[in-house]
């Protein structure tokens, strides 16, 4: 009998032979991306873009060849916006272009309708949506890593066949993503509560910098740069995704605006002299609404197999000079912790910078200890 390992890599081996061409429609970050991991793997890509510059910069990058290949492929990612998947999985088929289709939209109720009035083989095709993207855009934005433990949602029709499944799964896997199935109704929902609606709040907070002074700038920390950092998306972009999902985005916003309505009144009532019991019953409603964030922030994922409240943060003082960060990770790798995650809070007009470093709460006291710093840290 083989052993278990040498199973997991022949099944492995197995996976990864189903997919030997590949075509990458839309060069973009996502679709670059994944052009370069796929090529890394010995995969043949050819890229095609609308525009033709982009397919030559990912083909410049090593992302695969700007050329159309010379027969059917094995795979063809669509890496085009949610309106333009049907349109262009209809165009595909009707050329022979792969023997297996997925895009990464990140809407999928819509472009399945769609999909399905376009007259498509929905055997053939399996829609997915990578959870990685970036502040940037574009092909020079790209990492063939970009995937690396991600989740990868995936979205089949009642129809897609076995071999379109070990297909995309063989992306998936050459990708180093964590597939999760889901169905696109139930997709739609998840992608609006925690990637579309915080996209669009962390851009409403970001407005009220516009036309902020500089001095009130001049006092941001890590907190409104945590909130409004997603806020740099590309525009004409986020455009196109809010209004393939703008009915459960909607819906989410209704949701939150009525919270934001009972901050208001709460807030309003603690401006109330201390005696007059309209100020306790604010102190009630905004102490519950604040509850409810940090029960929310809980439910969170952090490491993959992680229970729940196994982190805590190491707060370290560092110098602003070359060398500082190297330095810190050396000598925590000298103390024997792992370090899980890492947010570094750089002080205005200061030559310091302030490291949060997230590790397990069993090695939080030792490193402290290792460190010489003070235990003035919250748990995560």
């Amino acid at each position: 009998m083989r052993p278990a390992g040498r199973l997991r890599a022949v099944d492995e081996q197995m996976r990864h032979t189903m997919l030997r061409t590949a075509v990458v429609v839309g060069a973009g970050l996502i679709g670059t991306s994944i052009a370069l991991s796929l090529s890394a793997k010995g995969v043949t890509v050819y890229l095609s873009d609308k525009e033709p510059m982009a397919a030559l910069t990912a083909a410049a990058l090593g992302a695969g060849r700007a050329e159309e290949p010379p027969g059917p492929v094995d795979l063809a990612v669509l890496a085009v916006p949610p309106a333009d998947i049907a349109a262009t999985l209809a165009d595909a088929q009707s050329r022979g272009l792969a023997r297996a289709y997925t895009d990464v939209a990140s809407v999928k109720a819509q472009a399945l309708d769609a999909i399905e009035a376009a007259g498509c083989d929905t055997r053939t095709y399996l829609g997915g949506h990578p959870m990685a993207g970036g502040e940037r855009s574009g092909p020079l934005a790209a990492r063939a890593d970009l995937f690396e433990g991600r989740v990868w949602a995936l979205v089949p029709t009642p129809t897609t066949s076995a071999e379109t499944w070990r297909t995309v799964r063989g992306l998936l896997d050459m990708c180093g993503a964590t597939p999760l199935v889901m169905d696109p109704h139930g997709h739609d929902r998840a992608v609006a509560l925690v990637s579309h609606t915080p996209h669009l709040v962390a851009s409403l907070m970001a407005a009220r910098l516009q036309h902020a002074t500089d001095a009130e700038v001049g006092l941001s920390g890590q907190g409104v740069r945590d909130v409004t950092r997603i806020a740099g998306g590309d525009p004409k972009l986020w455009l196109e995704i809010l209004s393939a999902n703008a009915g459960t985005v909607a819906d989410i916003l209704a949701e939150l605006a009525g919270d934001l309505a009972d901050a208001i009144g709460a807030l309003r009532a603690l401006t109330a002299p201390d005696d007059d019991p309209i100020r306790a019953t604010g102190a009630t409603t905004l102490t519950g609404l604040l509850s409810r964030g940090c029960a929310g922030h809980g439910r969170l994922p952090q490491k993959r197999g992680a229970p729940q409240g196994t982190y805590a943060t190491v707060s370290v003082l560092i110098g602003d000079q070359p060398g500082e960060l190297a330095r810190l990770f050396t000598d925590v790798g000298a103390a024997g912790v792992n370090i899980e995650d890492i947010f570094i809070d750089h002080a205005p007009g200061q030559i310091t910078g302030l490291v949060e470093l997230l590790v397990t709460t069993d090695a939080a006291d030792r490193l402290r200890n290792s460190l010489r710093v003070p235990s003035t840290v919250m748990g995560h």
